[in-house]
């Protein structure tokens, strides 16, 4: 797949192709499904299939300060979509300038002068340009005078996660800080994901015979609720089963929140520096306080038990 990042990026030559523009943050189930069709009718038109997305999140530049936790960086959704068959991401990067754009301008400058775009794809509730003016039917009628079919995907899959309210990055989102992984893992179609680096914590772990990946994640990263987590924890190409704590360790009186995680079984791993993925298949508890180190170590270890547990039934479904 071509990872273009701003319009100067793409190729003088590019020819006609099949268009979807949106956020696209997490790529969930719904997402998946507008992405799909797009692929499949570029397939069907015998051109290339094009995601357009922005960096950073628009709310961030038309309410500074609002920036929405993300599901997933640009990197990892680049990922995804790649796995959709899509031939080319482009990310534009969203400024004051560029959030000033009347819809009539952004499908100009765009999507006819850039991309030629033969057909585009969206959601219905799809809104685009200054103060988010253009929609869906205004699209239409631009198709028309460029030469350009607007085909409208419903994306609203619901299901058990969040009382069976349409799937949506919101509600994931929810779900997520809620601490209800299952619900995320429902709508994504995948367990969510944490990266980061990792980073030398207290090192109490270690000492407790229970060392972890201490990961300084990713900027506006959505984080599961404070509690212990079965996952995996993902370095060096490896899969790893992992039990994963999110919190302020309020054992040791801690104040900075942390995720931190244990691959189980495993002995001897150096992974200060390097660049881990967190996978977050269930909740196992909440955060806690215990009596003693004695009673916080039986929890570990029951907490290791369980997400072991965990893990080798959800393998075994696989």
């Amino acid at each position: 797949m071509q990872r273009w990042r701003g319009l100067e990026d793409i190729p003088q030559d590019w020819g006609r192709s099949v268009v979807t523009i949106g956020s696209y943050d997490g790529v969930h189930r719904g997402h998946q499904l507008i992405i799909t069709h797009a692929v499949e009718r570029a397939r069907e038109l015998g051109v290339p299939s094009v995601v357009v997305t922005f960096d950073p999140h628009p709310s961030e530049v038309v309410r500074p300060g609002s920036h929405p936790p993300l599901l997933a960086p640009h990197h990892r959704r680049a990922e995804l979509m790649a796995e959709l068959g899509v031939d080319a991401l482009l990310i534009l990067p969203f400024t004051t300038e560029f959030s000033k754009l009347s819809p009539a301008d952004f499908v100009v400058k765009v999507l006819v002068d850039k991309l030629h775009a033969k057909a585009v794809v969206e959601g219905p509730n799809f809104r685009f340009g200054h103060k988010a003016a253009g929609n869906v039917a205004f699209l239409s009628e631009q198709g028309k005078t460029y030469d350009f079919e607007v085909e409208v995907v419903d994306l609203y899959v619901t299901g058990e996660a969040g009382g069976g309210e349409p799937f949506s990055s919101t509600m994931t989102r929810r779900l997520i800080a809620e601490g209800d992984v299952e619900g995320a893992r429902e709508i994504l179609g995948r367990p969510h994901r944490v990266e980061g680096i990792v980073v030398r914590g207290a090192q109490r772990g270690r000492e407790l015979g229970f060392p972890t990946a201490n990961v300084e994640t990713l900027p506006h990263t959505a984080i599961p609720a404070d509690g212990v987590y079965a996952g995996w924890l993902h370095a060096q190409g490896e899969e790893m089963p992992a039990a994963i704590s999110v919190g302020t360790n309020p054992q040791f009186d801690g104040t900075e929140r942390t995720v931190e995680a244990y691959a189980i079984d495993r002995v001897g791993l150096d992974l200060y520096g390097l660049h881990v993925a967190v996978d977050f298949l269930a909740f196992v508890r909440g955060q806690a306080k215990f009596e003693s180190i004695e009673a916080l170590l039986e929890a570990i270890s029951d907490d290791v038990k369980r997400s072991r547990e965990l893990i080798e039934a959800y393998d075994g479904g696989r």
